[in-house]
């Protein structure tokens, strides 16, 4: 079984596997091919790009995000809290914790505060690529089983840098990771710092770049 994915840019990226097209936090790149799933980690306009939804979506599209996304997506939307699972065809896709401990607008304001968003544990035949959302490096993180391909965010700011999701990385312990929201800093601190202390690979993507899951 072939899967597929691309990264779009910022945390947006394509995954093709079982004949399905996969779209996750819809906001960088193009959307030309219309999606059988829509998978949207929280609200905020750079991962929940209502134009981008609207050009990847068609009557058929199952998009799953938050409840606070529902009305401004519009339609029939399926909401996962964490722990909550569902099933696309023989896709299944179960939603965990995302969420800031260092990272506030103000003193005890996060950005991203717990209950607000989520991050995907997406589950293709034996294979299963986890999606961090926006978040820093938490607790749930250490308990989600064996991950074959992890995508963690890595600019800092409003997420882990590159130090912290170093760390979360080797915590995690996928076969393989990519850095996504990335920002302008540079991809090869985070991979240097995983690679050399674990087996783990680091495959650094530019926008529109593939990447296949073995």
């Amino acid at each position: 079984m072939s899967i597929s994915v691309k990264w779009l840019g910022h945390s947006s990226f394509e995954i093709k596997a079982e004949g399905k097209i996969i779209y996750v936090d819809p906001y960088e790149g193009k959307y030309s091919e219309k999606a059988d799933l829509i998978l949207v980690t929280h609200s905020h306009f750079d991962h929940c790009d209502l134009s981008k939804i609207k050009e990847a979506r068609q009557p058929s599209t199952t998009i799953i995000a938050p409840e606070d996304c529902v009305p401004k997506i519009g339609g029939d939307i399926r909401t996962l809290k964490p722990g909550q699972g569902t099933a696309v065809g023989r896709i299944s896709v179960k939603a965990v914790e995302a969420y800031n401990i260092k990272r506030f607008r103000t003193p005890g304001n996060p950005f991203h505060p717990k209950g607000f968003g989520v991050g995907y544990l997406i589950t293709i035949g034996d294979k299963k690529i986890y999606h961090a959302g926006d978040s820093d490096f938490i607790p749930e993180m250490k308990q989600l089983g064996q991950i074959d391909l992890a995508l963690l965010p890595t600019g800092g700011t409003y997420t882990m840098d590159n130090p912290e999701s170093a760390e979360a990385a080797l915590a995690i312990n996928p076969k393989v990771t990519i850095p996504m929201h990335r920002w302008d800093t540079d991809p090869q601190e985070f991979k240097k710092k995983v690679e050399s202390n674990s087996r783990i690979k680091v495959v650094i993507l530019s926008a529109g770049e593939e990447f296949q899951v073995v």
